[in-house]
Order: C-alpha cells, then structure tokens, then sequence
C-alpha cells in the first residue's frame, strides 16, 4: 500500500498543544493526514494518541496552534458544517437503552435536520445504504444491547457512515473486542476506504494491525510525532525501541507482506 503524497490533506494541524486541566499532553504537533487514505496513530500507553485524535475530532479546543479542516481552522466553523463533513467514534461509545440499530444509524442524519427539513427519503436512503454496506440490515430492528460486541462496533460504524463525510476518525475501534471480531471491524473499515474513498484516522495499539491495514502509520512518542510514513518507512526496531521501550525484530507479515513486529521478551530470549 502506497501513499499518495500528491494529494493534498483535507485534514491537518498546524503547531497544535492539548491538554487537561492544565496539564499538557500534546505539544507544538504538526500533522498532515492524507486524502483518501487509512492513517493509523501509533504508540505507548498515555503518549497522547486520543488526545491528538480528540483535537482533530474539534472534541478538544487546542491551547495553541490550529487544526485546519480543507484549509479553514476546524474551531470558526459551525458545528453543523463540521459534522456533514468529519465524523468520530469514540472509544466504548454507549446509546440510551432500548435503542435498536436502525434508531442509532438514523441518529447520524441529525445534522441534517432543521426546524424547516425535517426526515427525507435521502435520510433514509442514506440509512440504509450504512445498513447494508455494514451488513448490519438483518439486525437493524434488535435492541443494541442485545448484539455481539463486534455486532455493536458495526452498528456505531453504521451510524457514522450514515452522517455521509469524507473524513472518519476512529479511537481504538477493536478494544475489548475478541480477535475475530477485531478483524471483522477493520476488515469493514478497509472496505469503506477502499470502494467509499473515506479518509480514515484511527488510533490502534496492535501494531501488526496498524501496518496490516493502513497506508500511514503516525508514531507518536510523549505528545510529539516521532515518526510518519509507510509501514515499511516507520515500522522497524529503531521505531519500536524508542516509541515502546521494545527490543523487537522485524520480518514480513506472511499473509499480507506488510511489516510485522516480533517482540522480545527480556525473559524468554
């Protein structure tokens, strides 16, 4: 998988700094994502990967620096405007109880809905659309908490791609998900990249994943960037040792022929 550094970023940050309550946790970043393509953050427990994905997301108003979204700064423009164009998952997302899959997808047409507009044939042409192409229509009338946990994610997925934009950011998309159902969901997410052309920025931790399945990998070292490129550009034990503290090799993933991470224990080698 190749990145196309022609094409220009719909979505980028300029000089950013995040943080919480006076803590900084992200610090003058710089960061261009690339149109059209799968774009993976990477790195340690607490380096600031939500953080900077939250930022990108307008979840988290940065203390300097700006986030520019197709050239304007992502904070001026209206919230509607913002949500016809870049939609986000949240990490553990949790919906009112009793609410079934179709009601939860419909919920991505909210921000096409005004006092004058209210629900078209579009919505639900576009309701169904998310439904099949996350092959979530023979569940679309059970309640949400009666799924599967992979089952649920896809619904979530469905709803997000019901809101129609360009851009979808993803925070940790397969955790506390079993392994087959992890790649159910990112071999979902592929497909929407691949036959959808949506500019996909998700936060993994499985590394062999984020190479498996993205064009661009972000490693992201104590709030700053330490890396970006091609799996094959930013996957090696340089990487892994000064992101992770990981001593590692690195050989070829034998089914996709991408790079892939063996860790070495201090213990057992």
């Amino acid at each position: 998988m190749k990145l196309d550094t022609q094409i220009s970023p719909q979505l980028s940050a300029n000089n950013i700094t995040l943080g919480y309550d006076g803590v900084t946790i992200v610090k003058n970043l710089d960061l261009n994502i690339p149109q059209g393509k799968i774009t993976a953050l990477v790195g340690a427990n607490g380096c600031g990967k939500s953080t900077l994905l939250r930022g990108l997301a307008r979840l988290l108003k940065p203390h300097g620096g700006t986030v520019y979204l197709d050239a304007a700064d992502l904070f001026k423009l209206s919230t509607k405007d913002v949500a016809k164009k870049l939609g986000i998952l949240a990490q553990g997302p949790v919906a009112p109880e009793g609410l079934t899959v179709r009601d939860l997808v419909a919920c991505g047409r909210f921000p096409y809905q005004n006092w004058m507009q209210q629900w078209t044939k579009e919505d639900e042409r576009f309701v169904e659309v998310a439904l099949e192409t996350t092959r979530m229509k023979e569940f679309a009338e059970r309640e949400l908490d009666t799924l599967s946990g992979g089952q649920r994610q896809r619904a979530w997925i469905a709803m997000a791609l019901a809101q129609n934009t360009d851009i979808l950011l993803l925070d940790e998309p397969t955790t506390f998900l079993d392994l087959a159902h992890q790649i159910e969901v990112l071999d979902l997410l592929w497909e929407l990249n691949q036959n959808h052309g949506r500019t996909l920025v998700m936060v993994l931790h499985d590394l062999n994943q984020a190479c498996r399945y993205a064009d661009y990998l972000v490693a992201v070292k104590q709030g700053r960037v330490y890396t970006c490129g091609t799996p094959e550009e930013v996957m090696n034990k340089t990487t892994v040792q000064e992101v992770f503290g990981l001593n590692s090799q690195i050989v070829t993933d034998p089914v996709a022929g991408t790079p892939m991470c063996i860790p070495i224990s201090r213990i057992r080698c």
